[in-house]
Parts: C-alpha cells; structure tokens; sequence
C-alpha cells in the first residue's frame, strides 16, 4: 500500500511539474499564430521541453502504477495532484485561493484517505 501512495504522489508531483512548466511555456510565447516564427519560438522554448520530460515521466510511472496496482485503488490515487496544483498556485504563481477551494482540497485529501483504508 505504501508503495502505491509515494509512485502516486510522485507520479502526481510530475503531472503537476509538467503544467507550472506549461503554465510558463505558454507565458514565453506569446499570441498563438499559425507561422513557421510561431513554431520555431515553440521548439527553442525551454520550459516547453521540461513539461514535455516531466509529462512523459509521470506517464511512465502511470504505465508502472497501472500494470502492478488495482485500478480502484490506483486512479483515485492520482486526485493528490490537486492538491499540489493549490499549493503551487499559492506559493509559486502567487494566487489568491478562496476558503470554499481549500474545502474542496480536503474533501479530496479525506476521499484519498477512504480509498487507501482496507
């Protein structure tokens, strides 16, 4: 059991990773064009590239979780990712998070509890 819950929040740390890094690509690149300019910025965009890595190795360890765990288990599992998206846009993107957001978190964190309980 143990080991499901840490390849989850790593897996979720990952997916999580991948979009502040999304959230920055897309930042750098400006308005959307359809132009060989517009895609030559999308390639030589850095932070473009480390969401790609980070999205591909939270899916490999999704590969991993699903062929080893059951997938009652596992799936539900993948919702901490919310909570670390709340914590980034708190602490990183510097958002202001409403209570009724925060009571949303731990609904989730008390339903992740329930599954993990046998």
């Amino acid at each position: 059991m143990w080991k499901l819950i840490l390849l989850a929040t790593v897996q979720s740390l990952f997916l999580v990773t991948s979009q502040v890094f999304l959230k920055f690509a897309m930042a750098r690149l400006g308005t959307f064009r359809w132009s060989w300019a517009f895609l030559k910025e999308a390639v030589v965009n850095w932070p473009l590239a480390c969401s790609g890595i980070s999205i591909a190795i939270a899916s490999i360890l999704w590969m991993y979780i699903l062929r080893h765990f059951e997938f009652s288990m596992a799936y539900p599992l993948i919702s901490i990712s919310y909570i670390f998206g709340m914590l980034v846009a708190v602490f990183v993107f510097h958002e202001t998070v409403p209570f009724t957001r925060w009571v949303g978190v731990f609904l989730i964190v008390a339903g992740v509890v329930l599954v993990v309980k046998n």
